[in-house]
């Protein structure tokens, strides 16, 4: 029998409305590692069990630095979701990636310095001893896929792979910043992809991210530096661009058998792990 699926879909800023979800109910959860950002949206989407979450809660409260990342991977790991969606905006650091464009990414370079990146901290009994989780592949190839076929079928100017530079904000990089990392050959720089994806690997969950670029950040000298007014006009355009892809990959995946794919994901974080006096 095909293992059946349950997609988390995790909103980023402008993509967070619970709209998208027949026969939607709100759930308050707590985990071992506090609080989510927001209550659980539990629905459907082309019957497929689904569950929103706003990664910076409902109304955009929580600056990137502050999001309980681990509470929010775990909550959905619990509610028993397999797949983990989510919408990233991001600038571009790269001439050919640009405003409007959307992103499947397919690697990270970590800038960020104090975000919880494991689960296995010995702050939880059930997990005992340390996990080395492999990163060579962080997301989802699968899913990552289907994502970039739904949005090319909609007509929407799409990269499939692309190298996200995650830093901590809530500040903007700066102008000698922003060049290096277009040196270092990096296409977008955000401030939420690590730790979540890390955590979401660690989890044995297919993830896969669509990041929305909203501007050239700060690295060209003929565009306008990145600002919140910019971000937000483009993202509001791209968040409607997401929400169709969101739409229209559900079904694609209930089509697909996860059997092997979601084994695969569970032995590779059981044999990461290390446990006292194993070694």
């Amino acid at each position: 029998m095909a293992a059946k699926i349950k997609v988390g879909i995790i909103g980023g800023s402008g993509l967070s409305n619970p709209d998208i979800l027949k026969d939607k109910t709100e759930k308050l959860v707590e985990t071992p590692y506090g609080k989510p950002s927001d209550a659980l949206i539990l629905g459907t989407i082309q019957d497929v069990e689904c569950v929103l979450l706003s990664r910076h809660g409902r109304g955009h409260t929580i600056m990137p630095g502050q999001v309980n990342y681990r509470a929010n991977i775990w909550a959905l790991k619990d509610q028993g979701c397999t797949h983990i969606l989510v919408t990233t905006a991001c600038g571009s650091l790269q001439e050919d990636f640009q405003p409007g464009d959307i992103v499947v990414l397919d690697q990270f370079i970590d800038r960020t310095h104090r975000q919880l990146q494991t689960f296995y901290d010995g702050s939880n009994p059930a997990l005992p001893g340390i996990c080395h989780i492999p990163m060579a592949e962080p997301f989802c190839p699968k899913t990552s896929k289907l994502i970039f076929e739904t949005a090319t079928e909609l007509g929407l100017k799409v990269n499939l792979g692309g190298t996200m530079l995650t830093i901590e904000g809530p500040r903007f990089s700066s102008k000698a910043e922003s060049k290096l990392w277009h040196a270092w050959g990096a296409h977008c720089v955000n401030m939420t992809t690590v730790p979540e994806v890390v955590l979401a690997r660690e989890s044995g969950l297919c993830y896969a991210s669509m990041a929305l670029v909203t501007d050239y950040d700060s690295w060209r000298e003929d565009t306008a530096s990145v600002n919140v007014e910019n971000v937000l006009k483009t993202f509001a355009m791209n968040s409607e661009r997401a929400r169709n892809v969101i739409l229209g990959v559900i079904p694609k995946l209930k089509a697909i058998d996860w059997t092997d794919t979601l084994k695969k994901n569970a032995d590779l974080v059981k044999g990461s792990v290390m446990l006292p006096h194993s070694y």
